[in-house]
């Protein structure tokens, strides 16, 4: 049963990496001590289990399955847990579903079948997500991927889902124009049935969270959740001054992790959270790999200016 009954996926909403030891397994201690971490800032509505973040592609349903029953344990009776539902075949996606409300998630992230384009058959997508909302009554988010990867759903499809499968309640918007995203917005918020929209266009937050959005979903949350939740609620009091300041603070961070190849944004996190201290390596499960030498300096030089990190020099004045 959901530990945080009647929950609606709004505001910030980090998606927490998950750490590994050197042999590629789970580093469940570490994983703890993240979920703290992040936990730790003020503000938060939910954290995010098993997604892009958590490297989920690369997981197994027993590790998935542990994962939720970590996070649960960790900090499940202080913040809802939203567990990603990452499958290609319906069928397991339902057993995702099911393993996550027994686990005590209280929202589902549902992630686009990757084989199969959604897009043009509204009758898949319908028939995808019906068999989820068979198989749980956790209220549900749709991960909306931009139009141009082939895996978002058009309007009217995402229309046909809001009016038929009563669980979604949320959407996180990866639509990556601004004209777009703004109708999106204004369209789903406004139905008779509110769809809140989550940003998750975290390179360009601020201008994503003043069009309106009822929240936000983002992986870089992992890193700097606090940063988010004063920037939401800064946006939220039409502080355009404080939104500002604090947006100048992200950006730095935002500029290296979203750099491309996109792929390894959260490659890149798993660096930073390294270089801030708060883990002791950043492994990542193939086929991901390493990132170079010279784009971690480029990550510790952009921690440095958003104030996150000190200089060498400032370390050592402290140390003296």
């Amino acid at each position: 049963m959901p530990r945080h009954k009647n929950y609606f996926p709004h505001g910030v909403i980090p998606a927490v990496i998950l750490p590994f030891h050197d042999d590629l397994s789970v580093d469940e201690a570490n994983f703890r001590k993240h979920l703290r971490d992040v936990t730790s800032a003020e503000g938060l509505s939910a954290i995010t289990i098993n997604a892009h973040s958590t490297e989920v592609a690369s997981c197994t349903f027993e590790e998935q399955k542990r994962v939720l029953d970590i996070a649960g344990s960790e900090i499940g009776d202080t913040v809802p847990l939203v567990n990603g539902i990452w499958a290609d075949g319906s069928l397991e996606a339902a057993r995702l579903a099911r393993m996550a409300t027994e686990g005590g998630a209280s929202a589902l992230l549902v992630f686009p079948p990757a084989p199969f384009t959604l897009q043009q058959s509204p009758e898949m997508a319908l028939a995808h997500f019906k068999r989820i909302a068979d198989a749980t009554d956790l209220p549900i988010i749709v991960f909306q991927y931009p139009l141009a990867t082939g895996q978002g759903y058009p309007s009217a499809t995402l229309e046909r889902l809001f009016d038929e499968v009563p669980n979604i309640r949320a959407i996180k918007d990866w639509t990556q124009t601004v004209p777009h995203h703004e109708s999106q917005i204004r369209a789903l918020q406004g139905r008779a049935r509110p769809i809140n929209v989550l940003s998750t266009n975290s390179a360009w937050l601020l201008s994503s969270l003043v069009l309106g959005c009822n929240g936000l979903l983002s992986g870089s949350g992992s890193v700097i959740a606090d940063l988010q939740a004063r920037l939401f609620r800064a946006v939220k009091a039409n502080d355009l001054a404080e939104a500002r300041r604090l947006n100048d603070r992200i950006y730095p961070t935002a500029r290296v992790f979203y750099a491309d190849p996109f792929v390894d944004m959260h490659n890149r996190m798993k660096e930073a959270l390294v270089l801030l201290g708060k883990l002791p390596r950043a492994v990542v499960r193939p086929p991901l790999v390493k990132i170079s030498d010279a784009e971690i300096a480029r990550i510790r030089s952009a921690l440095i200016e958003a104030g996150l990190l000190e200089t060498r020099t400032e370390l050592g004045r402290s140390a003296a």
